[in-house]
């Protein structure tokens, strides 16, 4: 029996109340994206077009920028991207589900405190690789459950669906839009509760980014057509639009200068604000599949 989407009901028309993700009104959105736009140091990493940004960009850290340097001519190409829409898409009659639709229902199981989304390890592997074979998309093999900490990581947003607010640690690094739109709120603290300090949105080629000291607790949601329903706990989309997001973690030994404060943060494990409870949680950062085999399967992904 192939699996099937359920579709949320249709929402009541639009109210001026505070929503999901942010929960935050329209003048609060207006509000914070101004001051996004002005934050010192700047929170996007991107061509500067006047003086004033050009400062703002100076004062971010220089292991940031070598990071985003090398990221800046990195995009997923038009048969990626076409692929990861078919893996995507909802169930339909006669039509066989796509892996990353099957991950995103196996993710939701587990919980519905917020909609899921994919990563992918760059290196290492992924805890949902068996499904590849198990479906067919590739020959049988032994995988055992994935690694926890890669480095560089590849994260699907399906449209509408969010993280959670979660805190990345002591680690430095950098959130690199390469397809749809993001948008990407940060915090004060990780805390429910917690002043928010901007709204930025990226689209493909721009980044933000984190360290320490410096923006390192955010959540991440994507804007596009989700179809129907309103975005919340338990949401799961009826289209195949979606952004990704390419995400460099580097350790405080991997960068030029270390915080000997006894703490072990890193980035096996970060920290996060669970929906319902509001309370704070503790996420090992296994991925969902591995690089190699998510390429191997779009590969392989008749797209006519």
């Amino acid at each position: 029996m192939s699996m099937t989407d359920t579709k949320p009901p249709a929402d009541p028309p639009e109210s001026t109340g505070a929503k999901h993700p942010f929960h935050i009104t329209k003048e609060e959105e207006r509000q914070l994206r101004l001051q996004g736009a002005q934050a010192v140091p700047s929170l996007v990493i991107g061509q500067a077009t006047s003086f004033d940004e050009y400062a703002r960009q100076l004062m971010i850290p220089p292991a940031v920028m070598d990071l985003a340097r090398k990221a800046e001519d990195l995009r997923l190409s038009a048969w990626e991207i076409e692929a990861l829409r078919h893996h995507l898409a909802p169930g339909e009659p006669g039509r066989k589900m796509g892996l990353l639709r099957r991950i995103l229902h196996a993710k939701q199981r587990d919980d519905v405190s917020h909609p899921p989304y994919i990563r992918v390890a760059c290196s290492g592997r992924g805890h949902y690789d068996e499904l590849a074979t198990k479906h067919g998309h590739l020959d049988s093999k032994d995988l055992p459950e994935g690694d926890i900490g890669s480095p560089v990581v590849l994260e699907i947003w399906p449209a509408q669906h969010y993280s959670p607010i979660h805190s990345h640690g002591h680690t430095t690094g950098i959130v690199f839009c390469l397809a749809g739109q993001l948008d990407v709120m940060v915090y004060e603290h990780l805390d429910w509760n917690a002043t928010k300090l901007g709204l930025l949105t990226l689209t493909p080629g721009q980044c933000a980014w984190l360290s320490k000291d410096t923006y390192a607790v955010h959540r991440v949601f994507c804007p596009m057509n989700g179809g129907d329903g309103t975005t919340g706990p338990g949401y799961m989309n009826s289209t195949d639009e979606f952004g990704a997001s390419f995400h460099v973690y580097l350790n405080p030994e991997g960068t030029a200068v270390e915080h000997h404060d006894g703490d072990s943060n890193s980035r096996d494990s970060f920290d996060y604000i669970d929906e319902d409870g509001k309370d704070q949680r503790h996420f090992a950062t296994h991925s969902d599949l591995s690089w190699s085999i998510l390429r191997r399967v779009l590969a392989n992904t008749p797209l006519t």
